[in-house]
């Protein structure tokens, strides 16, 4: 006797439900897809079939009216069907080319720029910042606003030598993928954690706390008669776990807290193997609201990358072809004892020769 299945809300929904009818029917068997101009691509099937996608950078985090204005834009231009790319843009997809221009002209009234796509940089992939996060040494929508402010024509324009992605994360833990773009803006704790001995017996399992330690920094110990625990300074290198596990174990700190810029890395295997992203700017310092010492530096790496790679080459692939003396150089980025890699198994990474590599 068969038994009839019953539907959950258990897991996610299957994604096939979503897709346009266009995408639907050519699931797989795609010839080629152009990009007409910024924030436009259209993708072509085997079948001759095409559909069109405007793209359009948000804020991430959005309020219901801006979704409601979203989902009636999609409704009249689009028939209903719209994505969220990774990097907090909003695409719509359409099957008819006489909606693109009305669809654009809304998009801007509104203020949501089109671009995105191609050689430009796209939206800002960020963490939460002080909005939310618990372990965050920086805001990350307050720095990502005042950082897209100065590059926005480099959104909505496609003049840049090839693709350049921004990434911003809030402390080490790095929920951002700033291992992995051509600039990372990272929040860098900069002190060891302060600790609180009365409140921590109340709201903390020690041997917890002791393993959370990546580096063995943090060892039991008992302050004026109560269980608690203690740091080695030297041992500590300010990643905030502790802080995830107890509360009591204070990370964040309003005058040492900064901000430090990464270059260089990418997923893409296109011309060369991914890379991670390595040290540009140990330090910056959080100035809020604008942060103004962060921005010129984005900016420069920008303009400087604009202005010297070649065509289709991605910032850390640029930086090779030159040499890192040279790109020291050229953005007046001074070099110091924190460009040096000095953590355990670190070898694998020195230059094992007395060759350097400059270009002028």
């Amino acid at each position: 006797m068969a038994v009839a299945q019953r539907k959950t809300d258990i897991g996610p929904p299957d994604y096939r439900q979503f897709l346009h009818p266009v995408i639907k029917k050519n699931y797989g068997k795609w010839k080629y897809h152009e990009i007409p101009e910024p924030g436009v691509m259209v993708h072509v099937a085997e079948s001759g079939d095409r559909i069109y996608t405007v793209r359009a950078g948000t804020p991430r985090l959005l309020s219901i009216e801006s979704i409601r204005l979203f989902a009636d834009l999609a409704d009249r231009y689009s028939g209903g069907y719209l994505r969220w790319t990774s990097r907090h843009n909003v695409e719509f997809l359409l099957d008819d080319p006489k909606n693109i221009e009305p669809l654009k002209k809304e998009l801007n009234d509104h203020g949501y720029p089109i671009g995105g796509t191609g050689n430009s940089i796209s939206s800002i992939v960020h963490t939460q910042g002080w909005v939310h996060c618990h372990s965050s040494a920086s805001d990350a929508s307050g720095v990502v606003k005042a950082v897209m402010d100065q590059l926005y024509e480099r959104f909505t324009t496609m003049d840049l030598p090839a693709k350049l992605r921004v990434a911003y994360a809030c402390c080490l833990n790095m929920c951002g993928a700033v291992h992995c773009s051509d600039i990372a803006i990272l929040g860098v704790h900069t002190k060891p954690p302060t600790i609180n001995h009365e409140d921590l017996p109340k709201m903390c399992e020690v041997p917890t706390l002791v393993s959370s330690c990546p580096t063995g920094a943090i060892r039991p110990a008992t302050v004026d008669g109560k269980q608690s625990v203690e740091v080695e300074d030297e041992q500590c290198m300010y990643c905030g776990n502790c802080y995830t596990v107890c509360p009591a174990m204070q990370i964040n700190n309003a005058e040492s807290d900064g901000i430090s810029i990464w270059v260089g890395g990418k997923v893409s295997n296109a011309r060369t193997e991914p890379k991670f992203s390595k040290l540009a700017i140990p330090y910056l310092p959080n100035n809020p609201p604008r942060w103004p010492e962060v921005v010129d530096a984005v900016v420069n790496l920008v303009e400087v990358y604009a202005k010297h790679a070649r065509k289709h080459e991605r910032m850390g692939e640029w930086i090779e072809r030159i040499g890192w003396p040279r790109f020291f150089e050229l953005t007046g980025i001074p070099f110091t004892k924190y460009h040096i890699d000095d953590f355990k198994h670190a070898g694998e990474t020195f230059k094992r020769s007395t060759h350097l590599k400059h270009t002028h």
